[in-house]
C-alpha cells in the first residue's frame, strides 16, 4: 500500500510493507523538503 504523507505542506511518498511491518519514505522527497526544492529529479540533488 502506497500513500502520501504531508510535511510542511509538501508531499512525501511512502510505502507500507505489511509483511515486514515497516514504512519506507522517498529519500528524494525528504531531501526536497529539507532543501525547500520542488525538484522531482534525483540527479538535481
Amino acid at each position: 500500500m502506497s500513500n502520501i504523507k504531508i510535511f510542511e505542506n509538501k508531499n512525501i511518498r511512502s510505502h507500507w510493507d505489511a509483511e515486514k511491518e515497516e514504512r519506507y519514505f522517498s529519500v528524494v522527497d525528504i531531501c526536497n523538503v529539507l532543501k525547500d526544492s520542488e525538484s522531482k529529479d534525483a540527479a538535481a540533488l
